[in-house]
């Protein structure tokens, strides 16, 4: 008989403990002897009997695996719009839930009410020095396609951007970024009142209108160009997947760089019962309108713009010359939305451990889209479902794991992260206490391996793709992801050593980019972000345009890459579940940690250096002889010398580290056998070593990134800075955070380092 466990209480995840262990059925012990039998690699937590188990098990997972089960799943998902409010987003949250209980997991909806603004009218017109009104819309899917389904998706928007009617004159800023607002200063041009409009790329989104605003644009448009994802790399919808002429991308302008989730309930889970901010106070809330437009649209706006012409890398795949302005082009621009609360759902599936239950594994991936999201985010999504079948199917055979299983079906991720945020935020006490591991997804397509994450988990993912069949090649997904880096180094003639390396899925540093983001960087839970990809051009991407039969043409045809993630995914669970000691190994991170050290005083020096030259021009005029006299172009300002910056301590920190590392992992490979109170306290010593590496009063001006190691960038905001306390202090030229959170830093490793030292001493006992 099957053990229940209750729901899921709001104020904490109370479990009970299983006190039943289930047999396993005849045919796992006749597997379990043939697997024996043969020789195996070594498995990172195991030793070799129960590591022969453990592949046992995985092929009984794959076994269950089916391509027309996935393909089933993914067009019932991806029949209608699955916007955050939507009837289909509400029926999917339903459908989730039904399964997980029908698969033998214990599930439920928990909701959260959120501010989650949606259009009302959206319009925009040229006003001189011709009439044009731009159309705002996806015309083009072709015939026989899920057009029918579109009904119900909303207008193209940017959600979180403000409410507005404007007329301003318009002036382009390339990228948006901050570099680029500094060479429109050198030419004498000013956004100041004036609509800005930016092209996609480069940036987080959220950041172009939160600049535009900063430096006084009125408004900011956002345009995807040719250049970056439609005809300049490749033929468009419907030959491929380049974005079409008509193509908009949607997306959240929310500014993640300060926190995400609810912006009116920043660091505590959003309830009927907590007090939310006012609107005029939520600081992640853009100050202007804001919408996204075609370049069917931008067209006749960029070529109506005088002014000089732009620099060569402003110049975007349009046929005609790109001008800055501002004007004479003249925009109208008008934005309404209801801002009423909207409620999301979150999915959640629990199977209860039975040596270490206190333990727990998550595993989320999101359901929302911006309209049916077929491979964004649903492809991953439905790889994750088919990932709770099948470990169902082992449940019911009468396995358990060692350690707890949480599967999320997460809902307001493009809006914002909003559902992990607040389910996060919400359970943060019993996450600090109990959780090991995070593992997300995202979006999956044919291709190439990838992700991101802590660097303590690089082998056992270097582990885990080395078992898993690649679909087209036949190889593993590890060679190939390998050969992929191989092969593009040497077309890049950056040299590689001559001997062959270990097949690796080099994780990269987690910034801001999906739902790890609250486990990651606010609570220090270890986290993983796969998946598969190809080109990593993907000009369908948040528009009408990614329907199932899309993404069944371009993105996986036979839907055998859904099957190759849940085999992957899959195998990082049970391994984590079922391990002896947990798969952490540390020498990865501490090199990495070495490599970000080494960036820091390379960044440090490199200031020195550029402050001395620009010195060096400013007194020799330079920039005055170098000048066309024609142009306006004024020089930068001379800048103060740079000082000493204690660096040291993050020296120091690295050996012990490196050296701590070393130990824990060679005692670990040295003691594969080890007594049940023994592992508890290795278990307990390294499942929250993580934590160690926050600061609990946060990053400068962000208390919410509590991570030392990782964050988002401030000027970049998905993409992520390391040791960003130090670097970003120092690019700031804030010279009093960068020593102190160098020394902040410092402290952290070392802490973690002694941690190390203490797991190792455990496992060394006699």
């Amino acid at each position: 008989m099957r053990p229940t466990v209750p729901a899921l209480p709001r104020n904490g995840l109370v479990l009970e403990l299983f006190t039943e262990k289930p047999l396993f059925l005849l045919a796992t012990l006749l597997e379990l002897a043939r697997t024996v039998s043969s020789a195996e690699a070594p498995m990172l937590g195991f030793n070799a009997r129960d590591a022969a188990a453990e592949r046992a098990l995985e092929t009984r997972f794959d076994a269950t695996l089916d391509p027309a089960d996935y393909r089933a799943l993914l067009g019932t998902m991806a029949a209608a719009p699955n916007q955050v409010g939507s009837p289909h987003n509400k029926a999917n949250a339903e459908l989730a839930l039904r399964l997980f209980r029908s698969w033998g997991w214990d599930a439920r909806i928990e909701t959260f009410p959120v501010l989650y603004p949606t259009p009302r009218e959206v319009m925009l017109e040229m006003v001189a020095p011709t009439s044009m009104t731009a159309t705002l819309s996806e015309r083009n899917l072709r015939e026989g396609d899920e057009a029918d389904m579109l009904k119900g998706a909303l207008p193209a928007y940017n959600v979180y951007g403000a409410d507005g009617d404007v007329t301003a004159d318009l002036v382009y800023v390339n990228y948006g970024r901050e570099e680029d607002y500094q060479e429109l200063a050198r030419e004498g041009i000013s956004v100041q009142g004036r609509i800005a409009l930016a092209r996609y790329g480069s940036i987080y989104r959220g950041l172009k209108p939160k600049l535009a605003a900063e430096h006084g644009a009125v408004a900011c448009i956002i345009y995807s160009d040719p250049r970056d994802d439609g005809y300049w790399r490749g033929d468009v919808y419907p030959t491929s997947d380049n974005r079409p002429a008509d193509g908009i991308q949607r997306g959240s302008v929310l500014d993640l760089t300060q926190y995400p989730g609810d912006p009116l309930t920043p660091g505590v889970g959003s309830s009927r019962e907590a007090k939310p901010l006012a609107i005029r106070d939520a600081m992640t809330l853009v100050k202007i309108p804001v919408l996204p437009i075609s370049y069917h649209d931008a067209s006749p706006l960029l070529a109506a713009l005088g002014g000089a012409v732009a620099p060569a890398a402003w110049r975007g795949a349009l046929p005609f010359t790109y001008h800055i302005g501002p004007g004479p082009a003249k925009v109208h621009m008008k934005v309404t939305s209801d801002w009423r609360p909207k409620d999301i759902y979150d999915v959640i599936a629990i199977i209860r451990g039975t040596e270490q239950p206190e333990q727990w594994i998550i595993r989320g991936n999101h359901r929302d889209g911006w309209v049916v999201g077929a491979k964004d985010p649903l492809s991953a999504n439905v790889a994750l479902m088919q990932e709770a079948k099948a470990i169902g199917k082992l449940a019911k055979s009468g396995w358990r794991p060692k350690r707890t299983l949480i599967y999320a079906s997460w809902d307001g991720e493009e809006a914002g992260l909003l559902g992990s945020t607040e389910w996060a935020e919400t359970h943060a006490d019993d996450l600090k206490r109990h959780a090991v591991l995070y593992v997300n997804s995202d979006t999956n397509e044919h291709g190439f391996l990838g992700g991101g994450g802590t660097q303590s988990l690089q082998r056992l993912v270097n582990e885990v793709a080395g078992d898993v069949k690649d679909p087209d090649t036949g190889s593993t997904v590890g060679a190939r992801a390998q050969a992929k880096v191989d092969v593009d180094n040497y077309r890049a003639r950056i040299p590689t050593p001559p001997e062959p390396t270990e097949p690796s899925v080099s994780l990269e540093a987690l910034g801001a980019t999906s739902d790890f983001t609250p486990f990651f960087d606010h609570l220090g839970i270890a986290s993983l972000d796969l998946g598969f990809g190809g080109s990593g051009i993907n000009g369908l991407y948040h528009s009408s345009y990614d329907t199932f039969a899309n993404y069944e043409r371009f993105g996986d045809p036979g839907f055998r890459y859904g099957v190759a993630l849940s085999e992957v995914v899959g195998r990082v669970i049970l391994r984590t579940a079922n391990a002896s000691v947990l798969p952490f190994a540390f020498g990865d991170f501490a090199n990495a940690i070495g490599r970000y050290v080494e960036e820091i005083h390379k960044l440090e020096n490199g200031l020195h250096t550029r402050v001395d030259q620009l010195a060096r021009l400013l007194d020799a005029e330079a920039f005055r002889l170098a000048a066309d006299p024609a142009l306006t172009d004024t020089p930068p300002p001379r800048e103060d010398r740079v000082p000493h910056i204690e660096l040291a301590p993050l020296d120091s920190a690295v050996t012990m580290l490196k050296r701590s590392a070393a130990s824990y992992d060679q005692a670990l490979a040295a003691n594969p056998t080890l007594s049940p109170a023994v592992r508890s306290r290795v278990n307990a010593l390294v499942g929250d070593a993580e934590r160690l590496l926050l600061n609990p009063g946060g990053l400068p001006t962000r208390p919410w990134y509590q991570h030392l190691i990782y964050a988002p960038g401030l000027s970049s905001g998905y993409a992520a800075k390391t040791l960003p306390g130090v670097r970003e202090a120092i690019e700031q030229r804030h010279w009093a955070d960068a020593n102190r959170y160098a020394a902040l830093t410092s402290a952290a490793l070392m802490a973690y380092a002694q941690r190390l030292d203490q797991a190792a001493a455990e496992l060394r006992r006699p």
